[in-house]
């Protein structure tokens, strides 16, 4: 108490000033119509200002529940758009299925943890059983490309085996000529951007820049764009070849995936699992 009286007697003119000068302003304002206008329209766009940045600051702290909702959102029109698209050609363009009988669905997730430098890289999400999610169901990205299956889930979270992993193979095909081949991070490959498409019979004519995209042969629809033909001189000495593709999805900057729920999966399981293996 002491050190603040001896503080505001050493600087009582400052203080006297600061009183006697608020205290003018207040006068000065309340007994001229012009100041007094002038500093209602002032202090009005302080406040504005103020409120637009406060507004600006509340609108990128909620952005990440913003980028859910999109998310969310964007799933259920890739399933709209996926019904639509299932044409019965048979009967003249009649739709095939309802958008309730389609038999893909698409569950959005966040990446809550990824890795791309790893030999055998694996993405955490914020989707679990309580969403839907199942072992090997197969994962997108949003915009372009596969990102790899579901590995391990728990009550509200998944492990993904990524694409970047050396167990993960996906039948691919190059989308001009319907090339057949499984697609493959690679056993040396370090690149997260590049990857490659083992097993593709040699008489086929592959040029630079072909498309690749799923062949449906895997979990995955067919039609997913994967990537670029880049290097086609790979080869095996036998009668396959091995192609080099640049990967359209960008896995350092991966945030938000899709999770595919095929509701023929387990059918099709359980059919398949009546052949005898020979």
């Amino acid at each position: 108490m002491r050190n603040l009286w001896i503080f505001i007697n050493r600087y009582n003119a400052f203080f006297f000033f600061i009183i006697f000068f608020t205290i003018g302003i207040y006068l000065t304002v309340s007994n001229n119509v012009y100041q007094r206008s002038v500093a209602v329209n002032s202090t009005n766009e302080v406040v504005g200002n103020a409120y637009t940045n406060l507004n600006i600051i509340k609108k990128y702290i909620n952005l990440g529940d913003v980028n859910d909702s999109l998310s969310v959102e964007n799933a259920k029109l890739k399933t709209t758009l996926l019904a639509l698209q299932q044409l019965d050609s048979a009967k003249g363009g009649i739709i095939k299925d309802t958008v309730n009988k389609t038999q893909y669905t698409y569950i959005a997730a966040r990446v809550i943890k990824n890795s791309v430098t790893l030999r055998n890289n694996i993405i955490t999400i914020n989707r679990g059983q309580a969403d839907g999610i199942e072992k090997d169901m197969p994962v997108i990205s949003p915009d372009k490309g596969v990102v790899g299956y579901v590995r391990d889930v728990s009550e509200h979270l998944a492990t993904i085996q990524s694409l970047l992993h050396k167990d993960t193979k996906i039948s691919v095909n190059v989308k001009k000529n319907n090339a057949l081949g499984s697609l493959v991070w690679g056993a040396r490959n370090s690149d997260f951007k590049k990857a490659y498409i083992k097993d593709v019979p040699n008489h086929f004519k592959i040029a630079l820049k072909d498309t690749v995209v799923t062949s449906g042969f895997s979990a995955f629809p067919p039609g997913i764009p994967v990537g670029r033909i880049s290097n086609t001189g790979i080869s095996t000495g036998d009668n396959f070849m091995t192609i080099e593709i640049d990967l359209f999805n960008d896995f350092s900057t991966l945030q938000y995936v899709y999770v595919i729920k095929d509701k023929l999966a387990q059918e099709q399981k359980a059919l398949e699992s009546k052949i005898p293996n020979e």
